[in-house]
């Protein structure tokens, strides 16, 4: 069955790209190990002067790779562009600072001389998912390259275009033929995948199915992972925040890539004293907001990335709707609708929706809502915040608003989550470690930690 891909703000066929053939996977599996035993001993300078070209090449495209991105997950394109520079930065920055991240570190024994050496574990295998097609890869890749690695990348079926133009600008850029692989793979042969001795570690963003599903396939074969899973993220607004400002980083926060985002500002979870004007403030902002043709610089939503992902969030607005919570903006689906231009009708659009006074039992109780929907909650005071915040399986990110000191360092003390931001939106940045605990996954991405998660670290004693 091919690999299909489908322009989400029409639902019209783009592309179909025919699945690899076991024969074609021997030969990349044969490729990449040749390709490592070279790869591994190439010079920390070597690869960062290619990550630096893949850097180069990022910057001079970003407004065709936005434009191929949009098309195939239907962000909006001045995100997706942004998406793609953001790339340029993760590669610049382990290119400047991968080495230093992975010299030889001396520890004092009774050695003469004694010290921890990391290095390269062969090939990684990555599964990716289609949210952030380029930066989800790139995250990945840069520290993983740099540290002597080489990769298999098995993307989202939605965007095969975009896994092969990275592995096309990574080649272009000087990589080895090898060195990073797409795979144009169905799901269900992962798992074989994992089982081959030739592949030493793998990483996963994505579901909790699909990452449990990746780690209990590593550890019957005794193999390391990474897992960043979903995410229900809390945004505590307590009563010395600037409101307006909240309201307006909230919403950034929320409707980024279309609603589309594990670290997506999902439950707003508001003290009450000032629960009121936040709701005003936050209905204006999701007012505001502009539906329309995802490649039009001026549409802040574009549509859903697949008709799954439609109706299983509209489900469970209908279901917390149906329970009696209310729909203070939004709450239905825009397929068909004729607040949409006739050519967009047929695609997977959702209204910007704010739903708030939920009674116990609905689906905002603990589920994830994937895509432009925000939940308001009420609580009395900072004490019954934290615990709503932390009552979900999920510890991915947290941000909250106050100007209270001793409030602030009771929220990075007591949220579990594995990012705090105050007063600002959570974000993955390259030069801060990024994942969660609990059931958002484990091991970590970015920063000195992300490049560290693939190597050996090597006991080194020398008498």
């Amino acid at each position: 069955m091919s690999i299909t891909t489908i322009n989400p703000a029409t639902g019209v066929k783009i592309k179909d790209v025919e699945p690899i053939t076991p024969a074609a996977l021997e030969a990349k599996l044969v490729l990449a190990t040749a390709a490592f035993e070279r790869h591994r001993r190439t010079s920390f300078y070597d690869r960062a002067c290619k990550l630096r070209r893949v850097a180069d090449l990022l910057e001079a495209r970003q407004a065709d790779l936005g434009k191929l991105i949009t098309l195939e997950m239907g962000k909006p394109l001045k995100g997706a562009m942004a998406e793609v520079v953001k790339c340029a930065m993760v590669c610049r920055y382990y290119a400047d600072h991968g080495e230093d991240f992975l010299a030889d570190s001396p520890a004092q024994t009774d050695a003469s001389r004694s010290y921890v050496r990391y290095e390269p574990l062969g090939i990684i295998l990555a599964v990716m998912p289609w949210n952030f097609p380029f930066w989800q890869v790139l995250r990945f890749a840069a520290p993983t390259l740099m540290a002597g690695n080489v990769a298999l990348l098995k993307h989202a079926s939605n965007v095969p275009q975009c896994a092969q133009a990275i592995e096309d600008l990574l080649q272009e850029a000087g990589f080895e033929a090898g060195v990073f692989q797409n795979l144009p793979l169905e799901a269900n042969r992962v798992m074989g995948l994992v089982q081959d001795d030739r592949v030493k570690a793998a990483t996963l963003t994505g579901s909790e199915l699909a990452g449990s599903s990746l780690a209990a396939a590593c550890g019957s074969v005794i193999k390391k992972t990474v897992l960043e899973l979903g995410g229900s993220d809390p945004f505590i607004v307590t009563p010395s925040a600037d409101l307006a400002t909240a309201a307006r980083i909230g919403t950034q926060a929320r409707m980024l890539n279309n609603g589309q985002s594990c670290i997506a500002a999902k439950r707003f979870i508001v003290v009450d004293s000032v629960a009121d004007a936040f709701m005003d403030y936050l209905v204006q902002e999701f007012l505001a907001l502009k539906v329309g043709d995802p490649l039009d610089l001026a549409t802040d939503i574009g549509p859903l990335a697949t008709p799954g992902i439609l109706a299983e969030l509209d489900h469970q607005v209908q279901t917390c709707l149906r329970l009696g919570a209310k729909a203070l903006v939004g709450g239905q689906s825009l397929q068909g609708s004729d607040r949409l231009p006739a050519d967009l009708r047929s695609g997977y659009f959702y209204a910007p929706t704010l739903l708030a006074d939920f009674p116990p039992g609905t689906p905002a109780d603990q589920e994830e809502f994937f895509g432009p929907v925000a939940l308001l909650f009420r609580v009395a005071d900072l004490d019954e915040a934290i615990a709503l915040a932390n009552s979900t399986s999920f510890g991915l990110g947290a941000s909250a608003w106050t100007t209270v000191e001793a409030e602030r360092d009771r929220l990075i003390q007591d949220l579990e989550a594995g990012a705090v931001f105050i007063n600002g939106l959570v974000k993955s940045d390259p030069r801060l470690p990024f994942g969660g605990i609990k059931r958002s996954g484990y091991g970590r991405e970015l920063g000195q930690d992300g490049i560290r998660e693939f190597v050996n670290a090597k006991t080194v004693w020398i008498k």
